[in-house]
């Protein structure tokens, strides 16, 4: 985050770059469980790719693929005419897999040779297609988040393909770039994709089915399909940051279609930017643990005098001490940063995890840990539960709330890469939901929708009233 002739590093995560009509994704990121996404049918059957997808070898990543593209099918042909008044006209061109290791591979339409297909899956309006990468693009993605990253890339994908049958296509794109600029048509179709995957949640599937707790691995996914920190929202390909992808995944899954469809530049508030100096850039955007305290504490102390204040009530800055090892508060742990409700004050660990979560995150990671507490501590002076879920959800809101007002405040205090941050922290540990006897209840996915709650409604919406 920005302060007066201080920045800072970030962690820079696999990107997605847009190409003119496709997404083209570099993966890199932890391991994590094949089970965010489970085939109804017996292991090793599925849908029989030969069935309709061209040129492909009938092995299980294509199996996989067929098996993701028939339920993306059947939801739009669902889904389809309630949301836009007409049947839903399936791809004229079809679905091609392309094996890349193969330099003698076919190419699909829309490319010269196989090799221009390498580490991509892209809809191609011009020939009505929708092609992979066999071999460099989707057994990455399954073998490094599960097959929750397959489901997404390709139902992304179509979310394409429905856009170029509901106005939003190539055509009107090049007529009107400002109407349609890049991020707010990548926005459209990770909100397509998030209405689909509620739907396979929903039970609604044939072959596919996902449990809510395995959304977390979706989203990983989807973070490492992010823009390079710092690119501009205006930038020609933008995709969007962390923040952006998310919600708009999350607002599809939890408002459906018709949101989606309904998305324009006037009412979508895009987070995605620029730096804002050489100095910010040179650095990375990043303060580092030592500074993160002296920085950010500040702004919260205003920020929530303000919001005590508006509520009849007067707010008494926590003191933080930091120590070595988890801190731990009247008989509860609540991670690195925990809040003393007995002595009103702030205890962090120093040496440990905060550190580390910082080093390998970025500091407004520490930022949003810091200020759910700083939640808390707003709660107890309310006079509000500090125990129980409620007070877990509220704490994350009110973290939200806080990283809200910095943006809002002309983009001064945040720098790029923040609230990717915020969201990574999120999704990979509980501490921010924790009570203050050290309990936590919901997924990542939970968390992330509780801070944008905050982030976008403000501290109203977090509980307190």
């Amino acid at each position: 985050m920005n302060r007066p002739g201080k920045s800072r590093l970030v962690l820079l995560l696999s990107v997605l770059a847009l190409l003119a009509s496709a997404c083209t994704t570099e993966v890199a990121g932890t391991p994590l469980s094949q089970g965010s996404v489970v085939s109804r049918d017996t292991p090793g059957t599925g849908v029989d790719p030969k069935s309709f997808v061209k040129n492909t070898d009938g092995g299980e990543v294509d199996r996989l693929a067929a098996t993701v593209v028939t339920d993306v099918r059947v939801f739009w042909t669902e889904t389809f005419p309630t949301a836009f008044g007409k049947p839903f006209d399936d791809l004229s061109g079809g679905y091609y897999s392309v094996d890349t290791a193969d330099a003698d591979a076919k190419a699909p339409p829309c490319a010269d040779k196989a090799a221009d297909v390498e580490g991509n899956a892209f809809y191609c309006p011009n020939a009505d297609i929708i092609a992979w990468d066999r071999a460099a693009l989707l057994p990455v993605l399954r073998d490094r988040f599960g097959e929750a990253a397959v489901m997404l890339v390709l139902a992304h994908e179509m979310g394409h393909a429905v856009q170029d049958r509901t106005g939003a296509g190539l055509d009107e794109r090049k007529a009107d770039p400002r109407k349609w600029p890049t991020i707010l048509i990548e926005a459209m179709a990770d909100c397509y994709a998030g209405a689909f995957v509620r739907w396979v949640a929903d039970g609604k599937a044939e072959h596919l089915e996902i449990e809510t707790d395995r959304l977390d691995q979706a989203l990983e996914s989807l973070i490492s399909f992010r823009d390079p920190i710092g690119t501009s929202q205006g930038d020609r390909g933008a995709h969007g940051d962390a923040f952006d992808r998310v919600s708009a995944f999350q607002d599809g899954y939890e408002q459906g279609v018709k949101l989606c469809s309904e998305m324009t530049v006037d009412n979508r508030t895009f987070t995605a930017g620029g730096f804002l100096s050489a100095d910010d850039q040179a650095r990375g955007g990043n303060l580092t643990f030592s500074e993160i305290f002296d920085s950010v504490t500040p702004g919260l102390d205003d920020y929530f005098t303000k919001l005590v204040a508006d509520k009849g009530k007067q707010w008494t800055p926590p003191a933080a001490t930091g120590a070595d090892g988890e801190p731990t508060c009247d008989g509860g742990k609540q991670g690195p940063v925990a809040f003393c409700a007995s002595t009103k004050a702030l205890a962090y660990d120093k040496s440990g995890e905060l550190p580390k979560i910082h080093s390998e995150i970025g500091d407004y990671a520490t930022a949003t840990l810091l200020a759910s507490r700083y939640g808390l501590a707003a709660r107890q002076t309310l006079g509000k539960p500090l125990d129980g879920e409620q007070a877990g959800r509220s704490a994350v809101c009110l973290s939200g709330s806080f990283t809200g007002s910095l943006f809002a405040a002309n983009k001064r205090y945040l720098s790029p890469g923040d609230l990717d941050e915020a969201v990574q922290v999120l999704l990979d540990y509980d501490y921010a939901a924790r009570d203050v006897k050290g309990t936590a209840k919901g997924a990542g996915f939970d968390r992330v929708r509780e801070f944008r709650k905050g982030f976008t409604q403000g501290g109203d919406a977090c509980g307190i009233t």
